[in-house]
């Protein structure tokens, strides 16, 4: 029994019965596999858990819409907002070119087409459960988190780290999917006076709105149906260190008014209890939504928003950070160096890797950087090698074939006289034609399209989000 608990976790997330066992049946010589037929039972199910997965296998095609990728590229951000060390294998029969670089960049580390030939299998989630070790390895020997980079907004960022280490004021940290928020967390509480005290870390998404007051304040005895004993919350394990809340902006509405509460007075109780406890916890919280955006349409506290970004942080995407996508290549190169042999770039790859805009952020990055050393150990890589490992959101020759006549005279005067036409829809559809074609004639190189459409890249970048 010690032994089956003792085996690495798989999460399979999978609606057809036969592959849920079938694939049980296979791994569970080595791995403890437990399985979710959709999004949200996985979610639920992730909520009960007492031990986080190291691994999952997701299938992209997922009910309600198992014809299409959605709940499937939504689920891998669920698992990582879950936990962002997780390994998340995609195994699904979506396997056109687009739905894997899209998962990939999401978060993924690999996609395997179905059907997966069970030995292939096996020695994919093998590899991932090394380079977690090795992952594991490397914190357990350093807890110290390493910001990586020379760049302006780098530099700014680590004075932002040092002023705000030491204060009792909440700390909001926004920003976009894997740029970091968590290791800036780590590195607000290490650099304070409450380094020696508890840093405990909850993730408002990756708990069911019903659990999580009660992970957060804590229960008494009988408070509800299952509650057989007393718990402590966070709050109250925290003590006078630090309570980092990340994914923030999901905490449900009501909740919200309880959080405000205890930052304005110190003060909460225990579901089922009116003795009041006072906190001294000192609250980070986090965010890859605009929590101003949030307010804006009433999914969000405004006095609880004013009250959290008194003092914010402001992550910087890779694109915006000048030539540091080159340090962080290093760096990982050599922190996988005693798992994976490091590649190296050819001078053509080099020029790529700057010009690429990595919409996943560092940890696409990085998942890119495993890949390369897993498929090419130890090799030079080409300009050719490398851009298959790149979202380029390119739009094949036909695809505007369809619509080719859109901007024609003829098409807009129907359009006009019909009631139809919409001159901010339709700029909206000639802009986003004229940057595919761009991107199509450069090979998704971002400098030279932006050079080319004459504005700079980050405004090309954003405006490519807003498609």
């Amino acid at each position: 029994m010690n032994k089956e608990i003792q085996k690495p976790i798989v999460l399979l997330i999978d609606d057809d019965p036969l592959i849920t066992e079938s694939i049980g049946f296979i791994l569970k010589k080595h791995f403890q596999v437990i399985s979710a037929e959709s999004r949200a039972e996985a979610r639920a199910l992730l909520a009960k858990l007492n031990n986080k997965p190291e691994l999952a296998l997701v299938d992209l095609g997922l009910p309600p819409l198992a014809h299409e990728p959605d709940e499937g590229f939504a689920l891998i951000e669920d698992l990582l907002a879950h936990d962002s060390q997780m390994k998340i294998l995609v195994l699904s029969g979506q396997s056109d070119e687009a739905n894997m670089h899209h998962a990939l960049t999401l978060g993924a580390v690999d996609f395997i087409p179905k059907p997966a030939d069970p030995a292939l299998l096996q020695a994919r989630l093998n590899h991932q459960l090394m380079l977690k070790q090795a992952e594991n390895k490397h914190q357990s020997v350093d807890d110290t988190p390493t910001i990586i980079g020379n760049s302006a907004p780098v530099s700014a960022l680590r004075e932002q780290i040092t002023q705000f280490a030491d204060t009792i004021f909440p700390v909001l940290i926004e920003g976009e999917s894997g740029t970091g928020k968590e290791l800036v967390a780590t590195a607000l509480h290490q650099q304070s006076k409450r380094s020696s005290k508890p840093y405990l870390v909850i993730n408002c998404a990756a708990i069911a709105p019903e659990l999580l007051e009660s992970q957060l304040f804590g229960h008494t005895r009988g408070a509800f149906t299952g509650a057989d004993k007393s718990h402590k919350g966070f709050f109250e394990e925290a003590a006078d260190g630090t309570l980092f809340l990340d994914e923030i902006g999901e905490m449900a509405y009501d909740l919200q008014a309880k959080l405000l509460r205890v930052l304005e007075s110190g003060e909460y109780h225990r579901i089922g209890e009116t003795r009041c406890i006072k906190s001294k916890a000192r609250i980070i919280a986090a965010t890859n939504k605009s929590l101003q955006h949030e307010v804006s349409n009433g999914s969000f506290r405004s006095d609880l928003f004013h009250r959290l970004s008194i003092l914010k942080i402001q992550m910087p995407p890779i694109r915006e950070r000048e030539n540091d996508c080159l340090l962080l290549l290093q760096h990982f190169l050599q922190f996988y160096a005693d798992s994976i042999k490091p590649v190296k770039l050819d001078n053509k790859a080099e020029q790529s890797w700057q010009d690429y805009y990595f919409p996943g952020n560092v940890r696409e990055l990085r998942n890119i950087v495993i890949r390369l050393c897993t498929k090419y150990p130890g090799e030079v890589i080409t300009t050719s090698q490398l851009q298959q490992e790149f979202e380029q959101n390119l739009t094949s020759d036909n695809a505007y074939d369809t619509e080719k006549n859109m901007f024609s005279s003829q098409k807009i005067q129907q359009q006009i006289v019909s009631g139809e036409f919409n001159l901010n829809l339709k700029l909206k559809e000639l802009e986003e034609f004229v940057i595919q074609q761009a991107m199509q004639l450069y090979n998704g190189n971002l400098s030279k399209v932006a050079k080319a459409l004459q504005i700079n890249r980050t405004t090309l970048y954003s405006r490519m989000q807003k498609k």
